[in-house]
């Protein structure tokens, strides 16, 4: 690395972790980043909400890489952005094995909230 450079160690893009529940599927978005190492020995972590735009120990200015990780985040792939549209055959994998799993009846298992009196429908 040269005088006032920064090494990228790693680059992660945004995305949604998937967690799966009895007959639920929750998304919880994972902001992408990126990791280096300055030139002064400093480690940083970039999002594209980072504010800093400059290595508080010897002045580096780290803006470009801030919006380079903006600009990445803004051309995510439709999957990445919203994965609940584009991941059916999970989703309906997923019904399959937690009807297995839970049958008619099981706590777990789903209740119709638009039934009258709390009951299923069948």
């Amino acid at each position: 690395m040269g005088k006032g450079t920064m090494e990228i160690t790693a680059r992660v893009e945004g995305h949604y972790e998937v967690l799966e529940t009895p007959f639920a599927r929750s998304y919880n978005w994972k902001p992408g980043y990126v990791t280096l190492v300055c030139d002064c020995g400093q480690k940083f972590a970039l999002s594209a909400t980072s504010t800093s735009p400059t290595c508080g120990k010897c002045g580096v200015d780290r803006s470009a890489v801030i919006t380079d990780v903006q600009e990445r985040e803004s051309q995510l792939r439709q999957e990445v952005r919203q994965p609940w549209r584009h991941d059916t055959q999970q989703q309906a994998d997923q019904q399959v094995r937690d009807e297995a799993a839970y049958p008619v009846g099981s706590p777990q298992r789903y209740n119709d909230v638009t039934a009258r009196n709390g009951e299923s429908i069948r």
